[in-house]
C-alpha cells in the first residue's frame, strides 16, 4: 500500500504546502478529539496529530506511514506521538486503538482486492469492539480525474520560498476498469531537473467498499458525499465512509 509520490525529501518538504488544512481535516479532528486511543494510517507529515496534540488530545497517538521522508517532517514536532515507519502489516495488531483513521485519500491506494482485503482485517484488529474506522475516496462518479490535466497547472511557495510550478498527466489508457494512473511533475528553480512520480488510484463506488468493509466485520455507520455530511450523489466529489467493528 505504498505511494511513492512523496519519498523523495524535497517532495515531502512540500506536503503541507500543497495540502494546507481544510474542512476534511476539521472532519477528522472532530472524531480524533472524542476518541482516546487514534492510529492514523498514512499519517503522512502528521498534521491531523500534532494539531489534534494541540488542542489537548491526552490519550494514545499514533502514525504510521511508509516514507521515511513524511515521518522526518513529522518527528519535528509533536515528539509524544508515536511516529512508526511502515503499513498496516508491519506489525500484529491487539485491539489497541479506539479509532482507525485514513485520510488524504490513502484508501486509494489499496489497488488488488486480496492487499484491500488484508488492510482491512488489519484495521479490524487494531479496533477495541465498538471502535471506529473512519476514511474517504474519491466518488467515481464525478471523475475527478477529467481535470487531471498539464494544462491546469498549480503554483505554489515552498517553505524556502522558492516557487513550484505542479503539473498532473493522465497515462495513456486511463482509467482502466477503476483504477487511474497520472504522473506528477514538479518544477522549480533551484532544482537542476523536474522531479516526477507515478501513482496509481482505484476508485470504488459505495455499495462495494461497503462489501468489502462487511467482509472484515466493519459495519458503515455514516457515509457522506462531502465534508459537510451532505448525501452521496452523482455529483459528490467524495465518499466519506464511518464503519462500526463488530
Amino acid at each position: 500500500m505504498v505511494d511513492h509520490s512523496f519519498a523523495d525529501p524535497s517532495l515531502a518538504a512540500l506536503y503541507d504546502t500543497l495540502n494546507p488544512w481544510g474542512p476534511g481535516d476539521d472532519f477528522y479532528l472532530d472524531l480524533v478529539m472524542s476518541a482516546g486511543s487514534v492510529l492514523d494510517v498514512g499519517c503522512g507529515t502528521g498534521h491531523l496529530l500534532r494539531r489534534a496534540r494541540e488542542e489537548g488530545h491526552r490519550g494514545r497517538l499514533m502514525g504510521l506511514d511508509p516514507a521515511a521522508a513524511m515521518l522526518v517532517q513529522a518527528r519535528r514536532s509533536a515528539a509524544d506521538v508515536e511516529w512508526v515507519l511502515g503499513d498496516l502489516r508491519t506489525r500484529l495488531w491487539a485491539g489497541e486503538f479506539d479509532l482507525v483513521v485514513m485520510t488524504g485519500h490513502t484508501f486509494q491506494v489499496l489497488l488488488s482486492d486480496e492487499e484491500l482485503r488484508v488492510c482491512l482485517r488489519a484495521v479490524r484488529s487494531a479496533l477495541t469492539p465498538g471502535g471506529h474506522f473512519a476514511f474517504e475516496t474519491r466518488n467515481p462518479a464525478a471523475r475527478a480525474w477529467q481535470s487531471w490535466s498539464p494544462d491546469r497547472p498549480r503554483d505554489i511557495t515552498a517553505p524556502d520560498g522558492t516557487p513550484v510550478r505542479v503539473r498532473h498527466e493522465l497515462r495513456p489508457g486511463t482509467p482502466t476498469a477503476d483504477r487511474v494512473t497520472f504522473t506528477e511533475t514538479y518544477e522549480t528553480p533551484s532544482w537542476p531537473r523536474p522531479r516526477v512520480s507515478r501513482t496509481t488510484l482505484r476508485f470504488l463506488p459505495p455499495k462495494p467498499l461497503s462489501n468489502f468493509l462487511e467482509e472484515a466485520n466493519l459495519t458503515v455507520t455514516e457515509q457522506y458525499g462531502d465534508w459537510r455530511r451532505g448525501p452521496i450523489t452523482e455529483a459528490s466529489p467524495e465518499i466519506v465512509t464511518v464503519a462500526r467493528a463488530g
